[in-house]
């Protein structure tokens, strides 16, 4: 998920973004342990898109703060 589609949601999608995201990491975790991986890069996105996801609510925070 690119940032500027992250950009156009509101805070309370983001948040649910990020649970969905963080939902995604656990079932791939449990797929590991079990062996059963079908993508082993979706736990690489998942973990950026958390990232990316922080990184523009922290934008909006400071933002805010400033103003």
């Amino acid at each position: 998920m690119h940032a500027s589609e992250l950009r156009d949601k509101t805070d309370a999608e983001l948040m649910t973004l990020i649970h969905q995201k963080q939902d995604d990491l656990m079932h791939f975790r449990l797929q590991m342990a079990t062996g059963v991986v079908d993508n082993v890069m979706s736990s690489r996105n998942s973990r950026r898109d958390i990232a990316r996801i922080h990184t523009i609510l922290n934008e909006r925070a400071r933002v805010a703060a400033g103003a």
